[in-house]
């Protein structure tokens, strides 16, 4: 089980209404998909910012893309991180948490501690974008790649990188549940297997969103040298859908939500803190 406060709970279900109206507000007057633009250096405030790795559809790549999730996803995590951490979170003019997009080849990831990474079985990589992330890890960056599911998309995302992080150097490992990014903030006993919302009402409450292909959910990472994680690989899970759908049912909400938060307020803290 997670161990998870009663309050924490509580707290989350006290908002999650509010949030989901900020959000659709957000979504269609503020940096939604026709809005989606890439962040400059003067939105960096040294505050913290959610920041998405944009990156080009793989030929072969299948299971969303850079959008997924986008934006709610992104607002709903910095407005409970503001809540529930100390963390600095960075808003808009209008208080609203200003949230940005990134590519591998703009100088902005760079100023990211972390960033996450959207549906990674559809993403692709030229040599230039390998190089950049390749630098950007090595020079104390992270990146959270979530939601991918079964073996083709595995193999896939681990295809694009190798483009960055050879496997001879940079093995793949499965994370032990007593990691620091398990207890970092709230301590973590097992691994959820988070569905999106739409398979999760369509199949009657199952979770493994392809079958037998995608039983048991994984937390594994590649770490540099000296043992940090520089890359954080969830999959067969979709964590980010229980911040992005937090608001739209109650069963989904009570279900997920804590579960994808308690694991994401951690892996934020490691990112900062490691």
């Amino acid at each position: 089980m997670f161990r998870v406060s009663r309050l924490l709970r509580v707290s989350l279900a006290a908002a999650a209404a509010v949030l989901a109206a900020a959000a659709a507000v957000e979504a269609q007057y503020g940096r939604g998909f026709s809005g989606a633009r890439t962040a400059t250096d003067k939105d960096f405030d040294g505050r913290f910012h959610y920041c998405r790795l944009v990156y080009r559809p793989g030929m072969n790549g299948y299971g969303g893309s850079w959008r997924t999730d986008y934006p709610n996803a992104d607002i709903n995590l910095m407005v409970r991180l503001s809540e529930l951490t100390k963390i600095p979170v960075s808003r808009n003019g209008s208080g609203s948490p200003n949230h940005l997009l990134v590519r591998a080849s703009g100088d902005e990831l760079f100023q990211c501690p972390l960033v996450i990474m959207s549906a990674p079985g559809s993403a692709a990589f030229d040599n230039m974008e390998a190089a950049r992330l390749r630098e950007y890890l090595l020079k104390g960056g992270m990146i959270w790649a979530d939601d991918f599911w079964g073996s083709y998309q595995w193999a896939h995302w681990v295809s694009e990188l190798r483009k960055v992080l050879p496997a001879a150097e940079y093995p793949i490992f499965d994370v032990p549940i007593d990691h620091a990014v398990f207890r970092t903030q709230f301590v973590v006993t097992e691994i959820p297997q988070i569905p999106n919302i739409g398979f999760w009402l369509r199949s009657g409450g199952r979770t493994s969103e392809q079958g037998a292909d995608s039983a048991v959910p994984e937390v594994k990472a590649v770490a540099d040298a000296s043992g940090r994680l520089m890359v954080l690989m969830t999959h067969n899970t979709d964590i980010a859908d229980a911040w992005e759908r937090e608001g739209e049912d109650p069963g989904y909400f009570y279900a997920f939500s804590p579960k994808g938060y308690a694991f994401a307020v951690n892996t934020v803290l490691y990112g900062l803190t490691h």
